[in-house]
């Protein structure tokens, strides 16, 4: 990655209104943008100035992409995975960038890394530590999701009713899931952090909007626009949750164990869906996108909250970097 120190950029070339490519994830006191060709984070360290990385993202557009970019489900099973891996390694950059250093150049003792933190850095290389992570978070990815998946289903089956008809019994399973999600989202906002978190969110979306009006990215600007986008990540997985609906109508199964085991196996095909029908909510302005994208956009009232005048600052610094210099490149 390239970094630089900066608390300004560029200015944004015009545009007409649009739907643009570009997407975003909220960082902790930051927010991350990727675009066609470019990719950068801006976070707000803790002497108020904001950082800013930028780095090239491969692969083309258009008729320069691979095929696994090309193919539907299968760029959707690509895209998810490779911005979880992006999305944690931002995420972990930018809480190192909140550590304080003392007078001496030393970091501070609550901003220390943890025991572990260190026994690692002593023992193995960069690349090898960053390795070990991305181990830590794809076991706990597997167990977030085992849990997710198997819970559910493990509370329906001890209400046999439900078990009688697989289509009563998918859906049983699903609004369940839909109730542990939005009630985890709930709760979670209720923390300062998260909050803060959810704050950026916001101002990643109205940055978004303010960019596809084809308006200059001021604050000014960015503040009049709406905080809720229907390419979110929020509504990502709320289609990949009705969608895991109609895929388990097909499994004949009952018992928890193996439908949970279906639905595992059939987690890639859920995953690709949702990505084709969330890409065909942001670039579509028909009535039936609208009501198709309805539900996650309501659900994005919690996980996005009102942005500050300096998170929007954060969003636009991230975002300038991402723009390409041929527009035509960021359009669907």
């Amino acid at each position: 990655m390239k970094q630089n120190q900066t608390s300004a950029a560029p200015e944004t070339p015009s545009c007409p209104t649009h739907k643009s490519k570009i997407g975003g994830q909220a960082l902790i006191e930051g927010v991350m943008m990727k675009g066609a060709y470019k990719g950068a984070m801006a976070c707000r360290l803790p002497d108020g100035t904001i950082d800013v990385e930028t780095w090239d993202i491969k692969g083309g557009v258009g008729k320069d992409r691979p095929w696994y970019k090309k193919i539907p489900l299968i760029r959707g099973v690509y895209a998810f995975i490779f911005s979880m891996v992006d999305g944690y390694k931002c995420l972990m950059k930018s809480a190192e960038k909140q550590m304080v250093e003392d007078e001496n150049g030393e970091v501070k003792e609550d901003e220390k890394p943890s025991k572990f933190e260190l026994w690692l850095e002593e023992h193995f290389t960069e690349k090898t530590v960053e390795a070990i992570m991305m181990v830590v978070m794809v076991i706990s990815l597997i167990a977030a999701l085992a849990m997710f998946l198997f819970l559910p289903k493990w509370i329906v089956a001890l209400i046999k009713p439900l078990t009688a008809n697989r289509v009563i019994q998918s859906f049983a399973e699903g609004i369940i899931k839909i109730i542990v999600f939005v009630a985890y989202m709930a709760v979670t906002g209720m923390s300062k952090d998260i909050r803060r978190t959810y704050e950026y969110h916001g101002a990643e979306h109205k940055t978004i909007a303010c960019f596809e009006a084809g308006l200059p990215l001021t604050v000014e600007n960015v503040q009049k626009q709406i905080r809720l986008h229907p390419r979110c990540g929020t509504s990502f997985i709320f289609l990949t949750l009705f969608i895991s609906i109609l895929v388990m109508c097909l499994v004949p199964f009952t018992v928890p164990w193996q439908r949970f085991l279906c639905s595992f196996a059939l987690l890639p095909i859920t995953v690709g869906c949702s990505f084709e029908a969330i890409q065909f909510a942001g670039r579509s302005d028909s009535l039936f996108a609208k009501i198709f994208s309805f539900p996650g956009l309501q659900l994005q009232k919690i996980t996005t909250r009102e942005p500050d005048a300096s998170q929007i600052e954060c969003a636009i610094a991230a975002m300038k970097p991402c723009i390409p210099e041929n527009l035509e490149d960021d359009k669907w």
